[in-house]
């Protein structure tokens, strides 16, 4: 599938999706200047061609007392494994995003833990225990400084 067909309205209409994507369709055409159908339609566009993917609430993790977020490199001792294994990887309740990565290591988790004692249990009684798993090196995030989506106006579409 080529790339979608993007315009200066769609970028403006993504630009106050991604900031709230709860604004009124309303409120986003009065922005834009077009009609509240024209919204609809433009919307649904995006959707279909895979750019919108949905939308979300995000919770903070550490209000919820999960005070450690890791990054875990993990290698898979056989490449044939590796779907089989991010398939078990699924399972881990603590793993929240899976990556696959070049270098060294084969994939990429994060993770949320309440604790370092959660950390630890998760990796040797989950992540360790997986098919396929051979080895893994701990990153622990001292604290997240920003986090955003991609920024689409430097796109040339």
């Amino acid at each position: 599938m080529g790339k979608p067909s993007i315009d200066a309205t769609d970028r403006k209409i993504l630009r106050f999706l991604i900031k709230n994507a709860r604004m009124p369709f309303l409120e986003i055409a009065r922005e834009c200047g077009i009609s509240g159908a024209a919204i609809h339609q433009r919307i649904k566009k995006l959707e279909d061609a895979g750019v919108i993917l949905g939308s979300r609430l995000i919770v903070d993790p550490k209000k919820l007392g999960f005070d450690v977020c890791a990054f875990i490199s993990i290698r898979i001792q056989d490449p044939q494994l590796q779907l089989r294994t991010v398939e078990e990887l699924k399972h881990i309740p603590e793993i929240v995003e899976c990556h696959f990565i070049t270098g060294t290591y084969n994939i990429m988790v994060k993770l949320y833990c309440l604790d370092n004692d959660h950390l630890m249990k998760t990796i040797f009684d989950g992540i360790l225990r997986v098919q396929g798993v051979s080895t893994t090196q701990t990153y622990i995030s001292l604290d997240e400084t920003f986090q955003r989506q991609v920024y689409i106006d430097c796109l040339d579409f």
